[in-house]
């Protein structure tokens, strides 16, 4: 693994530091929907594209979660960020756990926004050729977004999603990050981590639901929450980035609550 500084763009300048990262099909313009409503008064919000999106769109790696995490540390230290959460959507939310192995001791928080589990997502048979053959084949990004999000959005929108994968993420990385996200399990190297971590489920999405969360995340984070949003499929972001954006920042939040006394356990929902 190399360095390389992540492209980025910052919103806000208060004290507590976040970064978020996008999922599968997204560069950081995945979170452009909810931008306008953050607390740039609490919160310094760093949006980055991983290798292979983006601005990164043509840097080399081994489009792996694993090398994202060493990724964010260093960009952690060129922003001059000691401490500081991570938002995670999808793919996103498995580099961020990754950093409950890299760098426990700088997390304050981490939420994940439809997460991936550390354990990974088994493919096989015609769903493994759906996600692979969908680094070339528009129709199976659309496929895959349309399913994940109930089949209740509509096709102006889908389409627009397809087409901003198409045009901001490089096919044979898209292909390669699936190999990482779907089939590396680390959950040994995390479960029991003490940070506080969100899960924030669509009961909409059928492949990273509520109950996968609580057979997963809910079962290996001693401090784990989870948040279910009704109305949201895989894309809360899009979908219901209101009720996101405070659902978070509230979980954010109780990081100065947990400091005052002297930590605490949070439920599941």
């Amino acid at each position: 693994m190399t360095s390389f500084v992540l492209p980025h763009e910052v919103h806000g300048d208060g004290a507590h530091k976040v970064f978020a990262v996008h999922g599968w099909f997204a560069d950081r313009s995945a979170y452009a929907a909810v931008v306008p409503d953050l607390d740039r008064t609490s919160f310094s919000y760093a949006l980055v594209d991983l290798r292979g999106y983006g601005e990164a769109r043509d840097a080399t790696g081994s489009y792996t979660t694993a090398e994202a995490a060493v990724d964010l540390v260093e960009l952690a230290d060129r922003l001059g960020w000691e401490r500081f959460s991570v938002i995670g959507h999808s793919m996103g939310a498995a580099v961020a756990q990754r950093l409950l192995a890299v760098a426990p001791h700088r997390l304050r928080r981490i939420a994940g926004v439809s997460p991936v589990p550390a354990s990974g997502m088994p493919l096989a048979g015609e769903e493994a050729a759906l996600f692979a053959d969908a680094a070339h084949r528009a129709g199976n990004r659309r496929t895959i977004i349309d399913v994940t999000t109930g089949g209740r959005r509509p096709a102006a929108w889908l389409d627009r999603m397809v087409d901003r994968s198409l045009e901001r993420i490089d096919a044979k990385a898209l292909r390669a990050w699936l190999d990482s996200w779907a089939g590396d399990d680390f959950s040994a190297d995390v479960v029991g981590s003490e940070v506080p971590a969100l899960a924030v489920a669509g009961a909409l999405d059928p492949a990273l639901s509520p109950d996968v969360m609580r057979q997963t995340w809910m079962s290996w984070y001693p401090r784990a929450r989870l948040a279910v949003l009704p109305c949201a499929g895989h894309y809360a972001m899009d979908e219901v980035p209101l009720e996101l954006v405070r659902t978070v920042e509230d979980f954010l939040r109780a990081d100065e609550t947990d400091a005052a006394h002297g930590g605490g356990r949070g439920g599941p929902a």
